[in-house]
């Protein structure tokens, strides 16, 4: 009974016998199985790349956005159920406008992220609600330099070097592994953001776009997409490395 969540799973509020809340896990494969999203703390800053699947070619191009401002010094990469995922970030915005509105300075890294994830933690706490079906990569240039945090489900915080959260999750963590990512500049990673999404994307036959944002010194510390020229420069890079491997397959 307690293994399949029978009877435990009707309330984040309610514990199996062996310690599990299925409701939360629930949550966390919701994540799990939406799209890669993909971030590396570098020298001069961060740079966060989420995948898109192309759901109908009807759809305008830019409106199924997943990299979201949320001041000018910080922005959220949503992986996860899309709706959730504005929650989360609106409540990113008003914490981060609240801040400022007090204190007249940018909201520290670190405390909108703990804000954030207690504000996330909370809907696991009560039998009204469900917990939110999404992970965010947040990343942020303070005082205390570039910052990277990812925020899952249970409301958990840490800060990393690199991230990734969705389907192709393990994929991506062996690729970023194996980057140098104290020596890579804000440019650099962006390229590599675009290979590794490119080279974990395994929905064969299916088009796909991918989305990135960075905040660097190169940005003037401030979050925003990354320029067009740029995106076209590691498009291509991502697609010659992905013809150069299948010619070595």
């Amino acid at each position: 009974m307690s293994g399949i969540g029978t009877g435990y799973d009707l309330s984040p509020t309610t514990y199996s016998p062996d310690g599990k809340v299925f409701q939360s896990e629930y949550a966390q494969k919701a994540v799990d199985s939406g799209s890669t999203v993909v971030g590396l703390k570098v020298k001069d800053g961060v740079v966060m790349g989420v995948e898109k699947l192309i759901v109908s070619k009807l759809l305008v191009e830019g409106s199924n956005r997943r990299i979201f401002n949320v001041d000018r010094h910080a922005g959220m990469a949503v992986g996860g159920l899309a709706p959730d995922g504005r929650v989360i970030v609106n409540r990113a915005m008003d914490e981060a406008s609240n801040y400022k509105r007090f204190y007249g300075d940018n909201i520290p890294a670190l405390m909108l992220a703990e804000r954030v994830a207690t504000f996330m933690h909370l809907f696991n706490l009560y039998w009204s609600f469900r917990p939110l079906g999404s992970s965010v990569l947040m990343g942020a240039y303070d005082k205390n330099g570039p910052q990277l945090y990812a925020l899952d489900p249970l409301g958990t915080c840490l800060r990393y070097f690199g991230a990734a959260v969705g389907k192709g999750r393990q994929a991506a963590r062996n690729e970023i592994e194996k980057l140098k990512l104290s020596e890579m500049t804000a440019r650099q990673a962006v390229i590599e953001v675009a290979k590794i999404l490119h080279r974990v994307h395994d929905e064969d036959g299916k088009p796909f776009d991918i989305e990135i944002s960075w905040v660097c010194e190169e940005s003037g510390r401030e979050h925003q997409r990354v320029p067009q020229d740029l995106m076209a420069e590691a498009t291509q890079a991502a697609k010659a490395a992905m013809a150069e491997s299948d010619m070595e397959d």
